[in-house]
């Protein structure tokens, strides 16, 4: 079973008229919980330090202007408590990261086993001053075994635009709530409306920009079979963020999708044109006009691999994290969702060019035993290039040529992103340490920490002078001399 990321990221656009009928009123399946509703701080106007989706801005590059961050911290027990701010409580198992935007902070989970009979998907609002719960929703668990969501809950990071909070829950359902109370605004059902077949999980992080909602449907071969039961059914998608009115949508990896689809979508202008691009799960690469859906650039990210007689790579590799836009460039990791080890890559392209620009566009790409498999986004910072694979190394390479100038070997797997904020990187193991390094070309490890319990695969965020970090089942959110 895959563990999906950060949250587990397109040819010819089928513009549909009339398709607002496609979103409905509060479903059933929707409810609070029965947890109360505590009165919210009144809604403000995005601050400029606030972090309020996947990657923090819609670049999705992991760099946040935050100063004053600690870079030590103990929960307790033998050594007094340092630096926590404060805990929540979770559920069971969370894949997710923290958005944190208007003085609240969202995340999916799951449901406690002792709040419910039956395991739910989450999605938990907390007040960013001191980590009460506001409101939860939750979301009934499928039970079509080729669509099973298995053990895990929401694994889709949400993203908050304006006064509204979007995910997509473990049922493929893009979900439009209101921030300030959870009530539900819209949702489409993508299995039922659009034929999408999710393939363990809906890991998607919706992107907003200019009105528009972005994401991957996480349509996906059927896990038993490996097969595409229907290729027709998009992969991308483009929603008003208002109404849900499907504006374009694309199916382009159509019968060619590997496995599944739990990748997110970045966005960038560049040389004055927007694009926003997806992940396939073909493995490609695809990019289009946000306005129309048109079809800018592809890329074939399995192009250094040894290809099939088919014409396929050999390897189930494909882009996982979300692209990243860094003036005229994107930056992408290649990986494998079932996250072994084996012949990832991080690439640098150039987003220019069009077309099917597999054998022009790359700047530079960092491969084989320099860089294995990953679903991590780098973040690029001050002309330099952070980067984690999922064996377990941090690298730091130069943004121009992709040199690489030093690694760090965690000793464990890495499944979340990097975080550069306060001159600092903050990367998370899968065995509980938080690794603060010094930015720079020359290797600085300033402390590893181990005090915090039941970590695995997060990703810290940073947000009004508060680092978050997550844990399975707690959410910790840690503040310099509390």
């Amino acid at each position: 079973m895959i563990k999906p990321i950060d949250q587990f990221a397109l040819v010819a656009p089928l513009v549909r008229a009339g398709i607002g009928s496609l979103t409905k009123a509060v479903p059933s399946r929707l409810s609070r919980g029965g947890l109360p509703l505590i009165t919210l701080l009144t809604l403000s106007s995005l601050r400029a330090d606030d972090w309020p989706m996947l990657g923090g801005r819609p670049d999705r590059n992991m760099v946040s202007g935050e100063v004053g961050l600690p870079v030590e911290w103990s929960f307790g027990g033998k050594t007094p408590a340092k630096n926590i701010k404060w805990v929540a409580p979770l559920g069971k198992v969370t894949f997710c990261a923290p958005v944190i935007s208007g003085g609240r902070v969202f995340i999916g989970t799951d449901n406690d086993v002792k709040d419910h009979t039956e395991q739910r998907g989450v999605m938990k609002c907390f007040a960013e001053s001191d980590g009460k719960l506001l409101w939860a929703v939750t979301h009934e668990k499928l039970r079509n075994p080729s669509e099973d969501d298995g053990t895990i809950g929401v694994t889709s990071t949400p993203c908050v635009s304006g006064e509204n909070v979007y995910y997509v829950s473990n049922r493929a359902e893009l979900v439009c709530l209101a921030a300030r109370d959870g009530k539900l605004i819209w949702s489409i059902d993508m299995r039922a409306t659009l034929g999408v077949m999710p393939n363990q999980a809906s890991s998607s992080s919706p992107l907003v920009v200019d009105g528009r909602l972005f994401v991957v449907t996480g349509t996906a071969a059927d896990y038993k079979t490996g097969k595409v039961k229907n290729p027709s059914a998009p992969s991308f998608l483009a929603v008003d963020a208002q109404t849900g009115k499907v504006l374009w949508q694309d199916n382009s990896p159509g019968a060619r999708i590997m496995t599944g689809q739990w990748g997110s979508p970045g966005y960038g202008v560049v040389e004055g044109v927007a694009q926003v691009a997806f992940p396939g799960g073909d493995g490609w690469l695809y990019s289009f006009a946000p306005a129309t859906g048109k079809l800018l650039w592809k890329f074939n990210g399995k192009a250094h691999e040894k290809i099939l007689p088919s014409g396929e790579a050999e390897t189930l590799f494909q882009f996982l994290a979300a692209p990243v836009f860094v003036g005229d460039r994107v930056y992408a990791a290649i990986g494998e969702p079932e996250a072994g080890s084996g012949a990832g890559a991080l690439r640098c392209l150039d987003a220019k060019q069009r077309g099917d620009v597999t054998k022009t566009a790359e700047v530079w790409r960092l491969d084989g035993l320099d860089f294995s498999d990953s679903i991590s986004m780098p973040a690029v910072h001050n002309g330099l290039v952070y980067a984690a694979d999922t064996p377990g190394y941090l690298s730091c390479l130069d943004a121009v040529n992709g040199k690489k100038l030093w690694s760090h070997d965690v000793k464990s797997n890495i499944w979340g992103s990097p975080l550069v904020a306060d001159g600092k990187v903050y990367i998370q193991s899968s065995e509980g340490a938080v690794f603060v390094f010094a930015v720079g070309r020359e290797k600085k490890l300033l402390v590893t920490n181990t005090q915090l319990p039941d970590l695995q695969h997060g990703t810290a965020v940073a947000a009004n002078g508060v680092l978050y970090i997550t844990g399975q089942n707690q959410l910790f959110a840690l503040a310099a001399g509390k």
